[in-house]
């Protein structure tokens, strides 16, 4: 690849739009951006990434590109296992699946990064199978930036992790700074726990025991627990918390800002006065609905690997998974990886060796529980 030209590695299985619709998005974001896209997936339903869609809003690419021109090469990789229902074992089971294919071009150097709009958890199983885990990092976390108007936050761990000990919550705070400073700018930015009320004797024992030590450190921002009502407030840059609540607390917000925004369309055209009041409010609202649009986000980060990984919604169109490459491409120039490691080296936050021998004989033991996907089953290489 050249110097300084990136390219994504990008998994077209698994998405709900189908892969067609996904290598389009790598088009729109070639034909965008200075990057080089490899597109994993069955080249007999891709076709040509550049065919259809020729009107409306959502058209892949400008009139006159090609897929060679805009940098995209569609690799035949036809197998999926985004349905698969123990994702570890399809990765190990399957090396030729598009996912698999498209996490090796990352871990053996062809791409800089991920790309997956298919299953979360068959993308963090091969993520640690083949890039794997960083060193000293107990879990990885998914990431994804909440677009409140004019006062976004990170939000983390959103799915990857359903039960966590405190160490993990640790981690996943120095990490989120880490990332508020390296791709948004922000500094020292202000690191809060998830709780049911602000007191440091509120949440969970793990939760309290992470309260404790987050207190203590000096180099992090932390600001204590929040709750659910701090969404919109400003108060806070990174909210921290396991990936079930992570999760649950996501779609919540989703559902209740779409429903808002039906409930004004349907205010705005329930009578004529109304009508002429809604044409006014019309650029606004318009603005508001770009705003608060996950397609516009790009989608989460998978922090905490050796590799940098970013994950689509599955509902995602071409515009959205166009967003997730270019997502993944500012982080890489970022340096995520590296500055996320580096700080959670300062802070004194990484694990030793024997505590990942250990756990990992303790997941071997106990069967592995504790992931919603596959982070406690493979342990560090």
């Amino acid at each position: 690849m050249a110097a300084d030209q990136l390219t994504i590695a990008l998994d077209a299985n698994g998405a709900d739009a189908g892969p067609a619709e996904v290598a389009r998005g790598a088009v729109l974001a070639a034909a965008r951006c200075d990057l080089r896209v490899l597109v994993f997936g069955p080249a007999a339903q891709i076709g040509r990434p550049d065919a259809g869609r020729r009107h409306g809003p959502r058209r892949a690419m400008p009139r006159g590109a090609t897929p060679a021109s805009a940098g995209v090469e569609v690799l035949d990789a036809p197998v999926s296992i985004a349905k698969a229902g123990d994702p570890a074992r399809a990765v190990r089971a399957m090396p030729e699946s598009s996912i698999v294919q498209a996490v090796r071009a990352v871990a053996d150097g062809r791409a800089d990064a991920l790309v997956s709009g298919g299953s979360t958890g068959a993308a963090l199983a091969a993520g640690l199978f083949h890039v794997k885990r960083a060193r000293g990092v107990h879990r990885p976390a998914l990431a994804v930036l909440v677009p409140v108007p004019g006062k976004p936050f990170l939000l983390l761990d959103c799915g990857a992790n359903v039960v966590l000990r405190p160490e993990h919550l640790i981690q996943f705070a120095h990490m989120g700074a880490a990332f508020m400073e390296a791709v948004i700018g922000l500094e020292r930015p202000r690191v809060a726990l998830l709780s049911n009320g602000t007191e440091a004797t509120k949440g969970t024992e793990d939760v309290q025991a992470a309260h404790a030590a987050l207190a203590a450190a000096e180099d992090l921002a932390f600001i204590g627990n929040v709750e659910g009502f701090a969404v919109g407030t400003g108060e806070v840059d990174v909210i921290v918390t396991d990936g079930f609540t992570g999760n649950v607390f996501l779609k919540v917000m989703e559902g209740t800002a779409d429903a808002l925004l039906r409930a004004v369309r349907e205010a705005a055209t329930s009578s004529p006065r109304a009508k002429a009041g809604g044409l006014l409010l019309r650029p606004a609202l318009g603005g508001l609905r770009d705003a608060i649009d996950p397609e516009a986000q790009g989608g989460a980060f998978l922090l905490g690997l050796r590799g940098l990984g970013v994950v689509p919604h599955g509902s995602f169109g071409a515009n959205g998974i166009a967003r997730a490459i270019e997502l993944a491409a500012r982080g890489v120039r970022a340096d995520v990886v590296g500055r996320t490691h580096e700080r959670l080296a300062a802070a004194g936050a990484l694990r030793e060796r024997s505590a990942d021998v250990r756990e990992a004989r303790g997941r071997g033991a106990s069967g592995g529980g504790g992931s919603s996907e596959a982070a406690a089953t493979v342990p560090d290489p």
